[in-house]
């Protein structure tokens, strides 16, 4: 087996091609928690705390030259994404598992049985009938 051929195998996986799909959708996803994020989340919570623009927030640590800031409000801003990230992705999760638990318990139909069985038990009636 040539390596383009394992190769082809190997990306037309269905695993394969669902990790792709989901790193494409949180791809797409992340900006629009980040417009929420700072936007819509944040802008209220700093006006509870009297006007605090998150964003802003850090820790000056004095240097000889250049002063350098910790900006621990940027990070307290992409904790809050991931935990709404996290949440969304948890949501959905859950959704497709109660989704495919209702798919299993679904009874199915028994299959119908094997033409030899079907015979056999023709073949029983009629020595009965004898």
């Amino acid at each position: 087996m040539s390596m383009m051929q394992e190769f082809k195998d190997f990306a037309m996986k269905g695993n394969v091609l669902d990790m792709a799909v989901g790193v494409i959708m949180g791809a797409a996803f992340a900006p629009i928690v980040s417009t929420l994020v700072d936007n819509i989340v944040m802008p209220p919570i700093g006006y509870l705390m009297a006007g605090v623009d998150f964003s802003n927030l850090a820790v000056k640590l004095p240097t000889p030259t250049t002063p350098v800031d910790i900006k621990y409000g940027l990070f307290l801003n992409a904790v809050i994404k991931f935990v709404i990230t996290a949440f969304a992705i948890f949501m959905l999760v859950k959704s497709v598992n109660k989704m495919f638990k209702k798919a299993e318990a679904a009874p199915a139909e028994p299959a119908p049985p094997p033409p030899t069985e079907v015979l056999l038990a023709q073949i029983r009636d009629a020595l009965v009938k004898k």
